[in-house]
């Protein structure tokens, strides 16, 4: 094999070896990141409309896929093999469209990145402006706004239209005031930003934008342009229930989550919650059908738990939800990793009943010491790694 080597003049590898003929072409100047879930049918149409749109720009397009059951993946790593600006990172065991952004934004070099939706949306004729804007006014980012002069909402129905609104009204706290579209997931910004605040943020939810302007240090030079944000193109929206959970576990996050993991938060609702449900079911079990104390409480115990898990395993691991047969793994996993609480819990409650405490404090008592073991060992046993079910 004759050896590789570099010209001082071009840095080109040495054209004289046909496995090496190509040159070393400069990196791109923008990528746009795409978080993808089910968007095979999108791929292709979204790269086309890239192409037209970025004329004359060298760039390239990131997908983030999160392990797509439609195989979005394999969509995007075909193209990939007849455009080399295309590139897919997939993702295995675990979701979301912040931490997807984040991850995909890392892993390019690009000096600008943009952050877009892979269903069309968004309006890719809007980026070259975006760009323009980021390099000659010195600003840090440019945010697609459908609330600005010029901008509509066409593609939003009206429910989705008023929880948006909603949620740009509970976020202002942490956003520049004169921002009018904090839930926009279309903006580009300078790649000198992303080192500033990645390591401050939360990565929960869908709100990437909202997110990295709280967790800066510093005020944002920013600036909004208008688009209008369309109808989906194909599939079907990501937004459901669980959205507004993530987003409020967003906003706890960036209030008070230097000092209590979000997890925890999010586990000690839902455990609040299941006290709520412990309760009701012990009332039944004692005072309606007259069931021994003792028994009542291992009766709402065991469906408290089992509530809390799946709950739990909805909500708070989301990004690492068990299903199938693991969901059944990982209940016995919670179940066993909590039988000290539920010993415990059980145990206490009935000693002080049986000092003539009230039935509702021993119960409350029961439930509070359980509680400190359930989320610490869970974390370590149930859901401490991605798992498939």
């Amino acid at each position: 094999m004759r050896p590789i080597t570099i010209s001082a003049e071009n840095a080109r590898i040495d054209p004289g070896n046909p496995r090496w003929s190509a040159p070393v072409a400069a990196g791109p100047v923008l990528a746009v990141i795409v978080p993808t879930f089910n968007e095979r049918a999108n791929v292709p149409e979204l790269i086309k409309r890239l192409d037209a749109a970025l004329a004359g720009v060298a760039w390239e397009v990131i997908f983030v896929d999160d392990d797509s059951p439609d195989l979005t993946a394999d969509a995007v790593r075909a193209a990939a093999q007849r455009d080399s600006r295309v590139r897919c990172l997939q993702r295995l065991g675990r979701r979301g469209l912040s931490s997807a952004c984040i991850e995909g934004m890392l892993a390019s070099a690009a000096p600008f990145l943009a952050v877009m939706d892979g269903d069309l949306q968004h309006d890719e004729r809007l980026l070259p402006a975006m760009l323009e804007t980021l390099r000659s006014d010195g600003l840090d980012i440019v945010v697609g706004s459908r609330y600005v002069a010029g901008g509509g909402t066409e593609g939003l129905d009206a429910s989705r239209l008023r929880i948006s609104r909603l949620a740009t009204r509970l976020g202002r706290r942490f956003v520049p005031e004169t921002l009018t579209d904090s839930m926009s997931g279309f903006f580009m910004l300078r790649r000198e930003v992303l080192p500033e605040v990645a390591r401050e943020l939360s990565g929960v939810g869908f709100k990437i934008l909202l997110d990295i302007f709280a967790s800066s240090k510093r005020p944002l030079r920013f600036r909004e342009l208008p688009y209008e944000f369309r109808p989906r193109h194909a599939g079907e929206s990501k937004l459901d229930s669980q959205v507004a959970w993530e987003y409020a576990m967003l906003l706890l996050d960036k209030l008070v989550g230097r000092y209590v993991p979000v997890r925890f938060i999010a586990f000690s609702i839902v455990g609040g919650f299941g006290m709520v449900l412990h309760l009701l079911i012990l009332t039944v079990a004692y005072q309606g059908i007259g069931m021994e104390f003792v028994t009542g409480q291992v009766v709402a115990t065991g469906i408290a738990m089992t509530f809390n898990y799946a709950v739990n395993n909805a909500l708070t691991y989301r990004d690492r939800r068990l299903k199938g047969w693991g969901w059944v793994r990982g209940w016995v996993s919670f179940v066993v990793s909590c039988s000290i609480g539920a010993f415990a819990n059980v145990g206490i409650a009935a000693w002080l009943f049986s000092r003539q405490y009230e039935w509702v404090l021993a119960a409350i008592a029961g439930i509070l010491v359980g509680a400190v073991w359930n989320y610490a060992v869970t974390f370590v046993y149930t859901w401490n790694k991605p798992r498939r079910a």
